[in-house]
C-alpha cells in the first residue's frame, strides 16, 4: 500500500452505485451505528421535477442528463440496428428514470435459482425480502409487506375506458382475470401495480435514502466516476475514482460492494483487470485475476409494440399538446395530481404462448397512447398500443470494457433473435395479442392497425418486421451470474462474492442466474434486501405458507 492510500479516506464498506440495489445496500448497512458506509454515484442528486412526475418518463429516456444513455453494437440479427439503452445515472439509478412499474416475477422464477445456485434463492426464501420491502396500498397480507420502505401503489383502472376494454378484451378472449400480478396468481388480465405515492414517483433513493440521508455513519458522494477496484492480491481494498473530476483513492476495510448493475458492473470488473484474461489484454488492460464469466450471459426482455389508430377521443393524445399538456402540468404541480400523477401502464396481462408452459412467458402491457417505433415522440393522433414483452428469452448477449479507459462506453450487445425459439416466440405473441385487440370490448375504439400494419401477416412477414421492430424493454440483467465456481459463466457465489477474491462482492441485476418473468425493479431490490442480511450474518425466516396459483390445464391448454 502506498503513502497515498494510507492517508485515504476509509470506510467499512464502499458501495458503488446508488441505484436500486445501491440505495437499499446504504439504508439498511447503516441501521448498525458502528458501520460506516461510503455510497458512490457517478451522477447528480435526484431533485428534478422530471423525476418526481410520473409521466416525466420520456424526457427523462431521451434525455442524457439522468441517464447514461447508452447505444449498443449493431445487433447483428436485427439488420444491424444500434439500440438505444437507458440506465439511471442518478441517486436512484434506473429507478428514478424507469416507467415505475412494480412486477417482482413468478415464484417459478425463483425456484429455479434455488435449484440451480442453491443458498437459499427459491420463492421461499425471498418472498419475505419482498414483504420486508414494500408498503402495499392496499395492506399487508400473505404476499405483500405493508410497513417498508418502498411504496407500492394499484391503479384504478375503471376511470381509463382503454384500460377497462383492454382487460375486458382478454376474459372474451378466454384468459382469467387477476387483481394482482404480484400476489397468488400472475397469469391473467388486471392492473398494473406502480412504485408512486400521492401522485409521485417512489424511487429507492426516496423510499431508502430518504431514510438514511441524515445518518453520521453514511457519506454520499454524487459525481464520481469508478475508475477501477483496488487489489492487493486477491483481496478487493479500495476503489479508485474521480470525485467532480478530482482524482481520489477510498479505502474499503470489509468490503467493496459493485452496484452499478448489469452494464456498470461488468465493466467495472474489467476495468480491474477482472475477467477474461485473454479479451482483457486485447484491449490494453493487465488482467489481475481471471474470471471470464464477466459481462457474459447477459439477457433482456425485447419489446415489441402492436398499434392502433382510436376512433374516440378517449387516448392521451391530447395531453400531449398544449395547451392540454400545460394544464395538466399546472395540475400536477399544485396538487400531484391528473394525468401526469400517473404513469399509464395501467393495465396489463401475463399470458402462456402456448400449452405445455408451465407459466406465462408473454407480457402485455396496454398505453393510451402510441409511440413512434425507435422514438420517444408520440403518434399525432389519437391512437393505442399494447407491448408485448418475451419473458424468458434464450438469446444471450455480452458487455465488455472496450479499452482501460472508463470514460469509453462499454461495447454491448444482446443479440436479440440469436435463438430461432425467440423469433417463433414473438411471432405466436403477435398472433395472440391481434386476436386479444379484435374481441367486441374494443369495437367501439378499434381503427386501422399502425404496426405492424395489416400488410405483415404470414410468418415470414412477421418474422422479417420483428428484426426491424424490436427495442429493449429496459430490463438488462446476468452479467455477472450468480452460480457455481464449476460454471464458466459464473461469477459471484450464492451470497455474491466474486469467486476467488475476497472483500468483492456484487449487489445488483448482474448477479441473476436467469431472468425473471417480469419487469426487473423490484428483484433487484429484494436482492440487495437479501444481500444486506448476508453481510450482517442474518437471513429472515423461510415463508412457504403464501400458495402459487397454476392453471389446472398448463400442459394441454394455452389458456
Amino acid at each position: 500500500m502506498s503513502k497515498a492510500d494510507e492517508a485515504a479516506p476509509a470506510y467499512d464498506y464502499i458501495i458503488v452505485g446508488a441505484g436500486s440495489a445501491g440505495c437499499v445496500l446504504a439504508a439498511r448497512l447503516t441501521e448498525d451505528e458502528d458501520c460506516r458506509v461510503l455510497l458512490l454515484e457517478a451522477g447528480p442528486a435526484d431533485k428534478s421535477w422530471q423525476i418526481h412526475m410520473p409521466m416525466g418518463i420520456g424526457s427523462l429516456l431521451s434525455s442524457d442528463r439522468f441517464n447514461w444513455a447508452y447505444v449498443s453494437d449493431p445487433e447483428p440479427h436485427l439488420d444491424n440496428r444500434r439500440l438505444t439503452h437507458p440506465r439511471g445515472r442518478v441517486l436512484g439509478g434506473s429507478s428514478s428514470i424507469n416507467g415505475m412499474v412494480y412486477i417482482r416475477g413468478h415464484a417459478n422464477d425463483y425456484d429455479l435459482w434455488g435449484q440451480t445456485v442453491g443458498g437459499g434463492w427459491s420463492y421461499a426464501d425471498v418472498l419475505p425480502y419482498f414483504r420486508r420491502a414494500e408498503s402495499y396500498g392496499r395492506g399487508a397480507d400473505d404476499w405483500h409487506g405493508g410497513d417498508g420502505p418502498l411504496h407500492v401503489s394499484s391503479p384504478d383502472i375503471s376511470r381509463s375506458p382503454l384500460c377497462t376494454a383492454f382487460v375486458e378484451a382478454g376474459l372474451q378472449a378466454g384468459y382469467p382475470y387477476t387483481p394482482d400480478f404480484n400476489g397468488a396468481q400472475q397469469e391473467g388480465f388486471g392492473p398494473v401495480d406502480r412504485t408512486t405515492r400521492d401522485g409521485k414517483r417512489w424511487s429507492a433513493a426516496r423510499g431508502y435514502l430518504g431514510q438514511a440521508k441524515g445518518r453520521p455513519n453514511l457519506t454520499i458522494e454524487t459525481g464520481a466516476l469508478v475508475h477501477r477496484v483496488l487489489l492487493e492480491g486477491t483481496r478487493a481494498t479500495g476503489v479508485v475514482c474521480s470525485v467532480r473530476g478530482a482524482k481520489q483513492t477510498f479505502l474499503a476495510n470489509k468490503e467493496v460492494i459493485l452496484s452499478g448493475g448489469a452494464i456498470n458492473t461488468p465493466q467495472i470488473l474489467h476495468l480491474s483487470g477482472i475477467g477474461d484474461a485473454d479479451y482483457l489484454r486485447s484491449v490494453g488492460i493487465e488482467p489481475a485475476h481471471h474470471l471470464p464469466g464477466v459481462g457474459e450471459n447477459l439477457n433482456d426482455h425485447p419489446d415489441i409494440v402492436i398499434q392502433h389508430r382510436c376512433k374516440l377521443p378517449v387516448t392521451l393524445y391530447p395531453v400531449t399538446r398544449g395547451p392540454r399538456k400545460w394544464l395538466t402540468g399546472i395540475q400536477w404541480f399544485l396538487s400531484s395530481s391528473g394525468d401526469a400523477a400517473t404513469n399509464h401502464f395501467e393495465a396489463g396481462a401475463f399470458i402462456r404462448s402456448r400449452a405445455g408452459i408451465e407459466h406465462p412467458d408473454l407480457q402485455l402491457t396496454l398505453m393510451s397512447l402510441a409511440v413512434i417505433p425507435g422514438t420517444a415522440d408520440t403518434v399525432p393522433e389519437h391512437a393505442y398500443q399494447v407491448h408485448i414483452d418475451l419473458m424468458r428469452p434464450k438469446s444471450l448477449g455480452y458487455v465488455r470494457a472496450r479499452s482501460a479507459d472508463p470514460t469509453q462506453p462499454p461495447a454491448i450487445c444482446f443479440n436479440y433473435l440469436a435463438d430461432a425459439r425467440d423469433r417463433e416466440d414473438l411471432r405466436q405473441s403477435v398472433k395472440l395479442v391481434r386476436e386479444i385487440l379484435a374481441q367486441p370490448a374494443f369495437d367501439s375504439y378499434r381503427g386501422e392497425e399502425l404496426f405492424p400494419g395489416p400488410q405483415v401477416q404470414s410468418d415470414d412477414e412477421i418474422d422479417e418486421w420483428l428484426k426491424k421492430a424490436i427495442e429493449t424493454c429496459y430490463h438488462p440483467v446476468g452479467t455477472c451470474k450468480m452460480g457455481a465456481s464449476t460454471d464458466p459463466l459464473s461469477v459471484v457465489d450464492s451470497e455474491l462474492r466474486v469467486h476467488g477474491l475476497t472483500g468483492l462482492r456484487v449487489v445488483d441485476a448482474s448477479i441473476m442466474p436467469s431472468i425473471v418473468s417480469g419487469n426487473t425493479n423490484a428483484p433487484t431490490i429484494m436482492i440487495a434486501e437479501k444481500a444486506s442480511d448476508m453481510i450482517r450474518g442474518q437471513a429472515m425466516p423461510r415463508m412457504e405458507e403464501a400458495p402459487v396459483w397454476l392453471h389446472p390445464h398448463w400442459q394441454q391448454a394455452q389458456r
